[in-house]
């Protein structure tokens, strides 16, 4: 039944116009489902999260030798750990596999140091000479001793010390010189410049933290045989091999994938119009119609503009850190690294991706939620109001202050600049966590506010018109778990365990990503059909319900395969094995549709010409990298006996690149394309579209070059290398300074360039043009009269 056209939502304003007839309600199972996964799931990851603080390896009081000379204490190994984070040196390397890999991993390398230690201490107490001028005979007993040793845990819970052997306390006491000829030579350390970290008692700090992920990584966890992490990383000689379950929770991931992907295309095919576009056709009025726009909508302009311009940063700092792999101390002439170390331009590689993303999102979410305020209300109200612009312009100035205040604090912080005050207001030294803690805050609040504002625009559509209600709730809840499911990055101090450490930064890492995120990409694209008039709205519900059941039943608890090898009881491998396997479900059916958003196109059209053609390309774009980054990538290296000789190679930057641009990359450019054409005139936006013609191809070719000639090919022979060799090797110069790797490394250049110069640089284009044609523009919208203000 149609609903009565409400009373007037401003004094003397036009009535709002009456409402569509409210479809029939969707059968209440789709939403208990998806709460009883939620509600089962998330109650498992809290009891993980919990145990963590249990399971994680202790951190010895005191570090002692067989005498009971202290060589470390607690202090000295949680300091060491604040040493790592101040250099940003997890951008430079890896520990128990997670990190950058400029580098060498940084507990596998002092771990096998302890094996060579070990060695040549037997055999001068027992051979009286060198182990290398030993025989194979001779090696082999001292390596069955060294295995032996290193696998004791000599550790004391009712004391509190840690008691080493004589060759491992040797190796304790050179590791800081060690370490301190590491960072001098440019060309060995991945791009860091020259005498990086020169003080000795932080180089001691420093490496007293290694020598303890490493102690953790081969002596045995308590009552079990195998070690705090599961083994890693792979080093014979220390007696680290794959755990037995491993293997079975490999295979049982497999069934779970083939039962997944059966039992999904089973309700796919009961619930047909439970697709992302299966069944569409168009139904409604285009509420979306290109050159209408209000004041507040083209200041929105101005996020599109820092994304543009964020983007192309972000692309030439990758690949400037791709060619610090290629040439540590060289680039193209030039000592880059006196200036910018490649730690350094790897976190701001980092920063700049989640900035440019969430900034894309934040802008579409708000264009979205002033057209359905303008519809709800009629021309004159809020949304045609200038309070309403000005709270975007605050939001967009509260942005640019955490987005360029963190970029300036982690370079700050790295160089000393700050003193004490580097972890607040420089960078706290975790991977993809990188600003600061006043950062972290201050980008907190800006995504609560972004949240608040929305709630502000739509509250009035969602409590009169019952059609529109369900979508902007399911738009809501989105939007509010973004900031939500931010918030555990605080929950990190300075002296946490690092175990503890990396279960926060995943809950952010992958929980925030794959889980909540992708269910924020599809209620966005499924509200976006609704506006445009191609889906009814009990489609694009089910759309959001049913993908959001298959989201959180993998990724959720798919956060486990993170952490499999840092510190976490096994049972965490055999509940990341069997779900994040079902992580592949959904893109599965997403990829078999991909090409069905093209296909939209032809009820998108408007005198003959398709009208949001370039926004349903990059969707299109989209699907097809959701499935290849994410799935085929992303299952590749998410089973337990692949991980254990993968992790933190170069298989990893070939998901994360492919998954992290191709899905949410893609997504954030086919939303700032709507933006963009949504406040241009048709005449600009004719001469505008040759630039996203260039950018949509350079963009995905670019990225496939990356992968197929450089990532996945360098992935698999450093896998291999691995497996022949050990971890250490294959994360140290050995191989990274190898012709083969070199000739990889090389081979990554064509894709970049393509990406870079036909991408990102098109793209950077696309959004300065489209903001300087914003200037003295007036709307065309529902009130010809109605002049927008100059300023943009």
């Amino acid at each position: 039944m149609t609903q009565p056209a409400p009373e007037p939502m401003l004094a003397g304003g036009p009535e709002s116009p009456p409402y569509p007839a409210a479809e029939p309600g969707l059968s209440p199972w789709w939403l208990r489902i998806l709460l009883v996964v939620l509600i089962i799931t998330s109650a498992v990851l809290v009891w993980i999260s919990v145990r963590t603080y249990t399971d994680a390896p202790p951190i010895p009081t005191q570090v002692v030798d067989t005498a009971g000379q202290v060589i470390a204490t607690r202090d000295d190994i949680q300091e060491g750990q604040n040493v790592f984070q101040k250099y940003e040196l997890m951008n430079n390397g890896t520990i128990w596999g997670h990190g950058a890999m400029l580098g060498p991993d940084y507990s596998a390398a002092a771990l096998h140091q302890e094996v060579l230690a070990l060695d040549d201490a037997i055999a001068q107490r027992d051979a009286h000479a060198p182990y290398s001028q030993l025989d194979a005979q001779q090696k082999a007993a001292i390596s069955g001793t060294v295995r032996y040793l290193l696998k004791q845990n000599n550790f004391n819970p009712a004391t509190g010390k840690l008691t080493l052997t004589e060759g491992e306390a040797a190796a304790w006491r050179a590791a800081p010189g060690q370490w301190r000829a590491y960072f001098t030579n440019p060309a060995g350390n991945g791009g860091l410049h020259k005498d990086f970290i020169t003080n000795p008692d932080e180089l001691r700090k420093l490496a007293a933290f290694f020598n303890w992920t490493a102690w953790a990584s081969a002596a045995h966890r308590p009552g079990k045989a195998y070690s705090y992490t599961n083994n890693f990383p792979y080093d014979p000689e220390a007696g680290n091999e794959p755990v037995k379950g491993a293997v079975i929770w490999t295979a049982l991931s497999l069934i779970t994938l083939l039962g997944g992907i059966a039992a999904a295309v089973y309700t796919r095919d009961r619930y047909p119009s439970a697709a992302w576009v299966s069944g569409i056709s168009r139904q409604l009025t285009n509420q979306l119609v290109p050159g209408r726009f209000t004041p507040a909508q083209k200041a929105l302009g101005k996020f599109c503009l820092v994304v543009g311009v964020l983007f192309f940063g972000q692309t030439l700092l990758g690949g400037a850190v791709a060619h610090y792999r290629a040439e540590p101390s060289n680039f193209y002439g030039l000592h880059l690294e006196t200036i910018f170390p490649s730690n350094l331009l790897r976190a701001w590689h980092l920063e700049c991706a989640i900035f440019w993303i969430a900034t894309a999102y934040v802008a579409a979410t708000l264009f979205m939620g002033i057209t359905l305020r303008r519809r709800h209300e009629g021309p004159g109200g809020l949304a045609d109001s200038a309070l309403l612009k000005w709270l975007v312009n605050i939001l967009f100035v509260a942005f640019a202050i955490v987005i360029f205040g963190s970029i300036f604090g982690t370079w700050a912080g790295m160089t000393g600049a700050l003193g004490q005050w580097w972890d607040f207001l420089g960078g706290t030294g975790w991977e993809y966590l990188e600003p600061g803690k006043i950062w972290h805050v201050l980008f907190l609040v800006g995504m609560l506010v972004w949240f608040a504002l929305l709630f502000w625009i739509v509250q009035p559509v969602m409590a009169r018109d019952l059609n529109a209600r369900p979508l902007i709730i399911a738009m809501l809840l989105a939007t509010l778990a973004i900031p939500l499911f931010y918030a555990p990055v605080l929950l990190i101090g300075m002296k946490t365990n690092f175990s503890v450490v990396e279960l926060w930064r995943f809950w952010l890492i992958h929980l925030w990503v794959e889980g909540y995120l992708e269910f924020f990409a599809t209620t966005l694209v499924a509200v976006l059909f609704w506006m445009l008039g191609i889906a009814r709205r009990n489609v694009a519900l089910k759309v959001i319900l049913f993908d959001g059941i298959l989201y959180f039943l993998g990724g959720v608890l798919g956060t486990c395969h993170h952490w499999y090898f840092t510190g976490q009881s096994q049972a965490l491998m055999a509940i990341g094995a069997v779900m994040s396997a079902m992580e592949v479900v959904p893109l599965t059916l997403l990829a078999a549709e991909a090409w069905d958003f093209v296909n939209c196109t032809r009820l998108d059209q408007h005198d003959g010409q398709v009208t949001h053609k370039w926004v349903f390309y990059f969707l299109m774009a989209c699907g097809f990298w959701n499935f290849v980054g994410a799935g085929i990538c992303g299952f590749l290296i998410n089973t337990p006996i692949v991980s254990y000789f993968e992790v933190g190679t170069m298989l990893t930057p070939n998901h994360g690149h492919a998954a992290m641009m191709g899905t949410f990359g893609m997504l954030s450019l086919a939303m700032v394309v709507l933006v963009l054409q949504q406040i241009s005139t048709p005449a600009r936006w004719a001469h505008l579209q040759k630039f996203l013609k260039v950018a949509f191809w350079g963009t995905n070719i670019g990225l496939a070059l990356m992968v197929a000639l450089s990532l996945f090919p360098g992935g698999l022979c450093q896998v291999w290398d691995v497996m022949v060799h050990g971890y250490w090797h294959a994360r140290s110069t050995l191989y990274t300074r190898s012709s083969l790797a070199v000739t990889l490394e090389w081979l990554r250049m064509l894709g970049d360039v393509v990406f870079i110069a036909f991408g990102s640089l098109p793209i950077c284009a696309f959004v300065v043009m489209s903001w300087l044609g914003l200037w003295g523009r007036d709307s065309t919208g529902d009130t010809p009269h109605h002049a927008l203000s100059t300023d943009a």
